[in-house]
């Protein structure tokens, strides 16, 4: 991405909710030195909201002038040759799309009442999006496309989703392994068959935060099984999109997920002893089905 950024090409950076879009944006202009505009992509994102708009009040007194042109995002990041990070773009109303489209091709841009607004060096669009087929997602143009450098982001491997929680959580006194857990339980959610979209590590974030807080609450702590069942839930349930026509809830996926990792397996039984040398193993009068290795429920869980 730096090395597109630096060559002047225009960027589209493309992964589910939670992998760091814009946090690697925000660090690559930090550490580059590189501003930025910000802009917020949703289905009310005009034309005139993106590139700016005469003042209405001093239109009245003193007509359509440049001096009373308020810049909208686009023409400041035009004007100071910065970079345009467009969030969500996907979500962006196509008329507004095509004010994109030229400015990417021309580096340029005819403002009705205002004239021609020329980009200065440096400027180039980043833009961001989720998956097409999420909530309120469209396709966009091929055009889109054809104008940017693309890099397809997806969700960080187990250890760097546990150091990332540790660093948006670092006065949580939990220890190591809980937060492990914590990013266990998120990371199942995104293969169960019951879920179409599953947690992004903030979902962990959440869940170790609110784990804490609750625990002091109860005068307990968040290693509490009634405590991390709870904030678990309180954490996890809104973010889990299921899929249409499952008849589970996500509070059932995060129940049974939960229970999967947070509740320790049961200790596995000295077996040595229970039967001599070349002898078959003896009936064990405590046990249901007489031998304890003939039932296989017994050591997986299953009834």
């Amino acid at each position: 991405m730096l090395a597109a950024l630096l060559a002047g090409r225009h960027m589209l950076l493309e992964g589910p909710p939670g992998t760091g879009k814009s946090t690697l944006l925000r660090g690559l202009a930090r550490g580059a030195g590189l501003a930025f505009e910000f802009v917020e992509g949703n289905a009310e994102l005009t034309p005139a909201r993106l590139v700016g708009h005469h003042d209405p009040s001093r239109v009245m007194s003193e007509g359509y002038s440049p001096d009373i042109f308020v810049d909208g995002p686009l023409a400041a990041a035009m004007r100071a040759g910065a970079l345009l990070y467009v969030e969500e773009i996907n979500r962006v109303p196509e008329e507004t799309l095509n004010v994109l489209i030229t400015v990417m091709s021309e580096g340029e841009l005819h403002v009705p009442r205002l004239g021609r607004l020329v980009a200065a060096d440096g400027f180039r669009l980043v833009a961001a999006m989720n998956p097409f087929d999420a909530v309120g997602t469209a396709r966009i143009a091929s055009a889109i496309y054809d104008r940017t450098c693309r890099v397809r982001m997806d969700y960080q491997d187990a250890e760097d989703e546990v150091e990332i929680v540790r660093r948006n959580a670092p006065h949580v006194e939990v220890e190591v392994e809980y937060r492990r857990r914590a990013v266990e339980l998120v990371r199942r959610t995104r293969a169960h068959p019951d879920v179409r979209v599953g947690s992004s590590v903030r979902g962990a974030i959440d869940l170790v935060l609110v784990a804490e807080t609750l625990g002091a609450l109860r005068k307990s702590s968040a290693a509490d099984p009634e405590v991390s069942l709870d904030a678990a839930l309180t954490a996890l349930s809104g973010r889990l999109r299921m899929h249409e026509g499952s008849s589970r809830t996500a509070e059932d996926v995060v129940r049974e997920l939960w229970a999967q990792v947070f509740t320790p397996p049961p200790p596995v039984e000295d077996q040595a002893g229970d039967h001599d040398q070349g002898e078959a193993r003896r009936p064990d009068p405590q046990h249901p089905r007489g031998r304890p290795d003939q039932d296989p429920g017994r050591w997986t869980g299953r009834s």
